[in-house]
C-alpha cells in the first residue's frame, strides 16, 4: 500500500465521524518511507487528521523533524473550530508535505499550500488518480464548497418492474436484511436524512441510524407543506440529533396550534417560499442545507418527493436497491410525468454495482451533458 493509498484508508474511518468537517487522513514517514505517526478528522471540533498524526508519532516517540507528511486534503489555513494544521506542520519542522486535493473551502483555498511553501516546506501533489479517490470520499463536502448545495442521494428498494410496494401500499419488505443492513451505512455518512411527512403519517418510521457503536445521528429534515407531521411520531424520541420541518408560509385554521406542538416536541420549522404547485421550493431548500453546512444528503421518500426531487434536477445519485422479484401492477418508486417522447428520458450512468445478499445495490450518477 503506498503513502497515499494508507491515508485514504485513513481517511474513510472519518466517513461517519466528522460532518460536517471533510474525510481526511494522515500519514507522517522517515525518509526511509517507515511510518512516524498516522491519523484522521475527528468528530466536529475535535483534532484534525494532522494533529491526529503528530500526537501519534509522539505517542510512539518518533521525532518527524524533515519528515514527509502525506495527507489528503489541503491541511486549513485559518482559525476554526480548531487551530490551522499548516501551523502545526511548520512548528513539526517537517520537510515535505505531499498533499491528494486542494480544499475548495474559502478559507483555505490555497492558502495552506502558500503557508507551507513560505516556510520553507515543500509541497508536492497527488497524481490524478488519487485527487480522484480523495474527491470521491469528500464528494458532498466539495459540492458543499463550489455550488453552495449538498451531494444528494435517493435511495429506493424495488422490484425488477420497478414496483416500491403492491398496489394496496404492502412494501415490507421487497429486499432482504442484509439491504436494510447497508442502508444503515450510507445513513450514517449522511449529515442528513430527508423525507417527507407522507412517509412519517403512513410508516411512523425513526429513520435513525441503528448501528452498533453509532457515534452520531444525522439530522432530520421533513418536507412538510401542511404541518402534517404528528407531534407524537416515533422520530421525536431520537436523542443527540436536530429535526427540521420544512414548511412554507400558509393561513390555515389550526397552523399556529400546529406548529407550536411539533416546536415544543423538539423540531425546528423552517418556512420557505412556495414554489409553482404551492409545495416548499425544493431548490431553495438545498440551498438552505447547503447554509447550515449540510454536506450529503440523505433520501429515503415517497414516490411524490422522489417525484418532486428527480424532475427539479436535484438528484446527484441514486442508490437503487432492486430485489429478484416481479410484483406486476403496484406503486412506483417515482411518481414523474409522462414522456412523450423516449429521447427525453432521465439518463443515468452506473457508478458502481455490487450484490448485497439476494439483492442488487446499483450507485447511479447523473449523465454529464456536452
Amino acid at each position: 500500500m503506498s503513502n497515499f493509498q494508507q491515508a485514504l484508508a485513513l481517511a474513510a474511518h472519518s466517513l461517519t465521524l466528522s460532518n460536517p468537517n471533510p474525510r481526511v487522513g494522515c500519514v507522517v514517514v522517515d525518509a526511509d518511507g517507515r511510518t512516524l505517526g498516522e491519523g484522521f478528522t475527528q468528530q466536529r471540533g475535535g483534532p484534525h487528521a494532522e494533529i491526529m498524526a503528530l500526537r501519534d508519532a509522539a505517542s510512539r516517540g518518533e521525532d518527524v523533524i524533515g519528515s514527509t507528511v502525506y495527507v489528503t486534503l489541503e491541511p486549513c489555513a485559518h482559525h476554526g473550530r480548531t487551530p490551522p494544521c499548516c501551523d502545526a506542520l511548520i512548528a513539526a519542522r517537517v520537510s515535505k508535505v505531499c498533499i491528494a486535493l486542494r480544499d475548495p473551502n474559502p478559507l483555505v483555498a490555497g492558502q495552506g499550500i502558500a503557508r507551507l511553501q513560505a516556510a520553507g516546506i515543500a509541497v508536492e501533489m497527488a497524481p490524478a488518480e488519487v485527487e480522484a479517490e480523495a474527491r470521491e470520499i469528500n464528494i458532498g463536502f466539495m459540492q458543499r464548497m463550489e455550488q453552495g448545495v449538498p451531494w444528494v442521494r435517493l435511495k429506493t428498494a424495488s422490484s425488477l418492474d420497478g414496483m416500491s410496494a403492491l398496489a394496496n401500499g404492502e412494501s415490507q419488505w421487497i429486499t432482504g436484511d442484509t439491504a436494510r443492513d447497508d442502508v444503515q451505512h450510507w445513513r450514517a455518512r449522511a449529515c442528513a436524512v430527508l423525507t417527507g411527512s407522507g412517509t412519517v403519517v403512513a410508516d411512523d418510521p425513526l429513520l435513525n441510524v441503528r448501528l452498533p457503536g453509532a457515534t452520531r445521528q444525522p439530522h432530520l429534515v421533513i418536507v412538510d407543506s401542511r404541518l402534517r407531521t404528528p407531534p407524537t411520531a416515533r422520530l421525536f424520541g431520537v436523542p443527540d440529533r436536530k429535526v427540521w420541518i420544512v414548511t412554507v408560509d400558509r393561513n390555515t385554521p389550526g397552523r399556529d396550534e400546529r406548529r407550536a406542538a411539533l416546536e415544543a416536541a423538539g423540531a425546528e420549522i423552517i418556512t420557505l417560499d412556495a414554489g409553482m404547485d404551492g409545495r416548499s421550493d425544493l431548490r431553495e431548500l438545498m440551498r438552505e442545507l447547503g447554509r447550515r453546512e449540510v454536506n450529503e444528503v440523505h433520501v429515503e421518500a415517497g414516490a411524490i418527493l422522489n417525484g418532486a426531487l428527480l424532475e427539479a434536477g436535484l438528484v446527484d445519485e441514486l442508490l437503487a436497491y432492486v430485489a429478484p422479484m416481479l410484483l406486476g401492477p403496484g406503486r412506483p418508486l417515482a411518481e414523474l410525468p409522462q414522456l412523450q417522447r423516449l429521447s427525453d428520458a432521465s439518463r443515468w450512468g452506473l457508478h458502481r454495482m455490487e450484490a448485497v445478499g439476494d439483492d442488487l445495490r446499483l450507485q447511479l450518477r447523473k449523465r454529464k451533458t456536452a
